[in-house]
């Protein structure tokens, strides 16, 4: 009986690992603009996020900017997104560890007031 439990118990930690390898991470950026009638540096920090989007391997890399919708669910308030989608953790991990990141982070931090990050695998 106790070699049944252990095989099930192993089976399941296989199947696991499995569903768990299929999540696909994603890494959502959004920031708001320290000046923000500031066009030079709206254009900087675009140009910024587009260097951010090469860093590869991604499945997709999208920039986005408020889509002018209005509900009361919905805050508008910042400058830019930047969601990036994975194939693995492993994927990500290296797009955080890149030196183009680090780069970003250290040529372009001056131009935000603020910075949220919304790290997710699917659910």
């Amino acid at each position: 009986m106790e070699i049944v439990l252990l095989i099930i118990v192993l089976i399941a930690i296989v199947v696991l690992g499995i569903l768990i390898s299929r999540q696909k991470p994603s890494n959502e950026l959004v920031e708001w603009l320290k000046n923000t009638g500031n066009v030079a540096e709206y254009e900087q920090l675009s140009v910024g996020l587009k260097l951010l989007s090469s860093i590869q391997p991604h499945v997709l890399a999208h920039i986005g900017v408020p889509a002018g919708t209005n509900r009361s669910v919905i805050d508008s308030s910042y400058t830019f997104s930047l969601l990036m989608i994975f194939n693995t953790s492993d994927d990500e991990a290296k797009y955080q560890s890149h030196p183009t990141h680090d780069s970003f982070r250290k040529n372009y931090s001056h131009l935000w007031s603020k910075v949220v990050v919304y790290d997710s695998i699917d659910g």
